[in-house]
This record gives C-alpha cells, sequence and structure tokens, in this order.
C-alpha cells in the first residue's frame, strides 16, 4: 500500500508562482522508483483534468495543453517525493491539485495522463488564484 502526501498550496495572484509537493511512504515490495507519477486537478463542478505526468524513470514527462510552458513536473526518486512548479498562474488554475502513483510499464506513453489508470491517490492540496 502506497501513501501520498501532497503540500504547498495556497492563494496566490494572478502570473504568481507555487510549488507543490507529494511525498510517498509506504510498504512496495517494488521500490518507489517503479512508480509512474501524475498531478490531476479538480475545480467545483468541472471533470477531473490531468496536469502533467512522469514516467517511473523520472525522465520522460507529460503534461495537459492548458499548462504546457507554465507548469514543470520532477521526481526525486532517492527522497520519493513528487514536484510540481507552477508558474505565470491563472486564475483558471484554481482547483485541488490530487497527485497519483501507478506501475505503469510500457503503456505510460499511451495513458500516461488517464487518470481512470491510477491506483494510489492523495487528498489534494487546494490551490487558489485570484487577485
Amino acid at each position: 500500500q502506497v501513501q501520498l502526501v501532497e503540500s504547498g498550496g495556497g492563494a496566490v495572484q494572478p502570473g504568481g508562482s507555487l510549488r507543490l509537493s507529494c511525498a510517498a511512504s509506504g510498504s512496495t515490495s517494488s521500490g518507489y522508483s517503479t512508480y509512474s507519477m501524475g498531478w490531476f486537478r479538480q475545480a467545483p463542478g468541472k471533470a477531473r483534468e490531468a496536469v502533467a505526468s512522469v514516467f517511473s524513470d523520472g525522465q520522460s514527462t507529460k503534461y495537459g495543453d492548458s499548462v504546457k510552458g507554465r507548469f514543470t513536473i520532477s521526481k526525486d526518486i532517492a527522497k520519493n517525493t513528487l514536484y510540481l512548479q507552477l508558474n505565470a498562474l491563472q486564475p483558471e488554475d484554481t482547483a485541488m491539485y490530487y497527485c497519483a502513483a501507478v506501475i505503469f510499464g510500457s503503456t505510460w506513453s499511451r495513458d500516461g495522463l488517464n487518470f481512470r489508470k491510477y491506483r494510489y491517490w492523495g487528498q489534494g492540496t487546494q490551490v487558489t488564484v485570484s487577485s
């Protein structure tokens, strides 16, 4: 069982930045380095949206179209921690942000941004962008 705990959310003005973290813990026979991880977000009344995903090796990444060029996902395998750097934040980025993890294997290239494929989820951290 893998536990994920997000942190780093908050309120920021348009154009501002935040850095979200997701700490992984719990027992896993395969090791955290085998898990691909992602960030997803959901605003009230809206569907869950893919933000970014990183393959288990920490090198390959994918981004949702609305955040490309503004957000950066990274994975520190040694610290079992996932990060999301949010820059140039806009009011439409306001949402609850969740991290998720799963062992993908070769299907990550196809399913990395599909939230339905992820097995473990954190409780979320709120990001509010407002002037």
